[in-house]
Order: C-alpha cells, then structure tokens, then sequence
C-alpha cells in the first residue's frame, strides 16, 4: 500500500479524499519533524519511532574486498508495538472493517501534550528516587543494629563456603558427562 492507497482507504472515515489527504500528510510530518528533533515518538498499540545514532566503522567492499571507512550516522528506527506484532503474526484476529485495530491512547494522554508527558516522568523519577534513598536509608539502619549478630555468626561461613564447592564441582562433573 502506498501513500495514495492510504489516503483511499481512510477516505470514507474522514469525509472526503482532501481531508484524508490533509490528515495522513500532518501525521507523517509530525512524527518525521519529532524524530529529526531526537525525540521518540510512541504511538500506542502500534510502534515506536526514533532516531538511532551510528557509530564510524569499517566495512568492506563486496566487489574488491577492500576495507572501507563508514561514518558515523543517525537512521530512523521503527519498533512495532505488541498489539500489531500479535495481529500480523495471527495470535490475534484483526477486527472487523468498522472497528479500530489499534488500542486506543488511554484518556488524558492527549490533551496534555508532550510537556505534560515529560513532566510526568520527572515526577515519577523524583518520587522513586525518594524511595529508593528512604529505602537506602532503612537499610543501613537496619544493617548497624544487626551488625553485632553477624560477629557471633562468623565461625559458621567457612562451613557455607564448603558446600558452594561441592556444589560447583557437581556441576562440573555433569558438564563433563
């Protein structure tokens, strides 16, 4: 299907060829225009673009088999989403003409934009930061009060420490087998 097939096909659904010629062109152009920028654009139930970078490297020549310099690069990459790799592998069943394939963007996701996604995620990352450091906090408490318990405890390690051998030498020896 190309560009023109497309703009056909969603034709019906839009009211008009110019309408649906109108919608597929801002599509494309955001997403192209967002993945030039660096940013990911994710669309929900089907895939994921974004722009990969690629390191310089040496390559050979198929004719000659001379080494050749490559540089380095930026190419778009698209990653399918769950949703569409289950409907084309056929673990799931397309629906019918009239339904929407694709899962719709859960509410709210649309009306805040990108800066409202973005402030999101800090959000999220400065809260699980917090956690993280009471939770850091907590256990180095934790661990001071019971530092004296492992003292008494020492002698029983070299005894640990005999069986994490053997066990490694019954591995060794089904290897072997």
């Amino acid at each position: 299907m190309n560009k023109a097939q497309l703009v056909e096909a969603i034709a019906d659904k839009l009211g008009g060829r110019q309408q649906a010629a109108d919608a597929v062109d801002a599509v494309l152009d955001a997403i192209v225009r967002a993945t030039v920028a660096g940013d990911r654009v994710s669309v929900t139930g089907f895939g994921s673009f974004e722009k990969v970078d690629r390191p310089a490297r040496y390559a050979r020549n198929p004719q000659t088999g001379e080494r050749v310099r490559v540089k380095k690069t930026s190419v778009p990459r698209f990653r399918a989403g769950q949703g569409f790799k289950d409907l084309v592998s056929g673990s799931k069943k397309l629906p019918r003409g009239g339904e929407v394939a694709v899962k719709k963007a859960p509410k709210g996701s649309l009306t805040g934009g990108a800066t409202a996604t973005v402030k999101k995620a800090a959000a999220k990352k400065t809260t699980g930061a917090a956690k993280t450091t009471a939770a850091k906090t907590t256990a180095k408490k934790a661990t001071a009060k019971s530092a004296p318990a492992k003292k008494a405890t020492a002698k029983k390690a070299p005894a640990k420490k005999s069986t994490a051998r053997t066990t490694t030498a019954k591995k060794a020896t089904a290897r072997k087998r």
